[in-house]
């Protein structure tokens, strides 16, 4: 990857920036649920392990809270899962403290419109700052701005708005409108010293970036943001530096457990920035085991076994052309048997529990993992392209998706 990513350290300096004054430390999906839930509510702190040290070092923390912190016991009908936590859990977020919580995400209203507003005021009594969702499209399309140091730090944050979450005429998130983020770019780029963009997004759990997210991702960059950041995947994916804007499409997990073997759900990384007036200094990647008892740092061979894998999945990203690629690889893997066995499962779900079959088929529908997904599998199927891909691609997609812990 070009711009000297040090892929022993997990850094990159930016070298026309100054030094930095001022550390901002990002993380992503946080939600109290399955082995965390009891954890966070006996001892807030724990469930961090030996990363809590590392949190509290930055001047700015922000997180993405996965899920609603709800008395509210009804569950909307959606295509995934539904997730909440307790209002008494937003004392795992203050224990660190974040100080800011991205909502644009798939699960935010998953207990319905009162329990996202019970979730943002009990938020906003806990002193933690939200962004990326709102009682109107209009709000949830604002940016935050704070300062960090002498620096003023403005946060965009959207996704894709999957289950048709996305804000309209009413509540929502701030869906997949790169337009919109463009044009907020503008908007405040003279205003504020650095533009950070946050995006809840793509493919669950495959090595790269969709062609569509990465195009995105870029448009952005180009546009006056000064990092770009991806979750939603729930493995990590890789680094792009583009035209000098660091670009990190997949943090993976964070404080968010999954009851699986499977290695890549179990690790993610930390972004931490460094910032001074005008500009991002240096990004550094911590990265973290993901444990039934709690978080942990990544160190010794398992640290590097880490980031050859990270540089691995980054390479490519430096040409647009191999994240094409690398698509093709996922559809490979997937194939004409996955398609036919997605669709059978979505059928039966239609018969057996007609609302959430429906929910599930509207979603591959209105939502760009999806359909992005669906349109390009057919279309190889038609072209009788399915079965092709580079081999490297191939294997790295089957890695990501199939691979268990050592």
């Amino acid at each position: 990857m070009s711009n000297d990513f040090d892929w022993n350290t997990g850094c990159w300096k930016n070298e026309e920036a100054p030094d930095a004054t001022s550390e901002i430390l990002i993380a992503s999906d946080w939600a109290p649920i399955r082995a965390y839930k009891e954890i966070i509510l006996r001892d807030p702190e724990a469930v961090y392990g030996d990363l809590m040290p590392v949190l509290r070092q930055s001047d700015l923390r922000i997180v993405n809270l996965e899920c609603p912190l709800t008395s509210e016991t009804s569950p909307v009908w959606k295509s995934g899962s539904v997730l909440k936590g307790d209002p008494e859990h937003v004392h795992g977020l203050t224990a660190v403290p974040f100080e800011i919580a991205t909502l644009g995400n798939n699960h935010v209203f998953d207990y319905g419109v009162d329990a996202f507003e019970q979730t943002r005021e009990l938020l906003k009594d806990n002193a933690i700052q939200t962004v990326g969702a709102g009682m109107s499209a209009k709000e949830a399309r604002q940016s935050l701005t704070v300062s960090v140091g002498d620096a003023r730090v403005a946060v965009i944050n959207f996704s894709e708005g999957e289950d048709l979450t996305a804000a309209g005429s009413g509540p929502g998130v701030f869906g997949w409108e790169v337009d919109h983020v463009i044009a907020g770019i503008e908007q405040i780029r003279k205003s504020v010293d650095i533009l950070i963009v946050i995006c809840h997004c793509g493919v669950e759990y495959i090595p790269f970036p969709p062609p569509y997210v990465a195009e995105a991702f870029q448009r952005i960059a180009e546009a006056g943001a000064d990092l770009v950041i991806g979750h939603h995947p729930h493995v990590p994916q890789g680094v792009q530096i583009h035209k000098n804007v660091p670009i990190c499409y997949s943090m993976g997990n964070f404080v968010f457990y999954q009851e699986t073997d499977l290695k890549y759900r179990k690790v993610g990384y930390l972004i931490k920035a460094g910032v001074s007036k005008g500009s991002v200094s240096y990004i550094e990647l911590i990265p973290y085991g993901i444990y039934p008892q709690g978080l942990g740092l990544l160190k010794g061979e398992t640290y590097h076994r880490f980031f050859k894998k990270l540089k691995q999945v980054s390479l490519p990203l430096s040409d647009f052309s191999e994240i094409v690629n690398a698509w093709h690889g996922f559809l490979r893997h997937y194939g004409v048997n996955g398609f036919f066995n997605e669709i059978e499962m979505l059928l039966a779900k239609l018969r057996e529990e007609p609302k959430k079959g429906a929910a599930m088929f509207r979603n591959r529908i209105s939502t760009m993992q999806h359909n992005q997904h669906w349109i390009d599998a057919m279309t190889r199927i038609i072209e009788g392209q399915i079965d092709s891909s580079p081999q490297w691609a191939y294997d790295l997609t089957r890695e990501w998706l199939t691979a268990k812990i050592d």
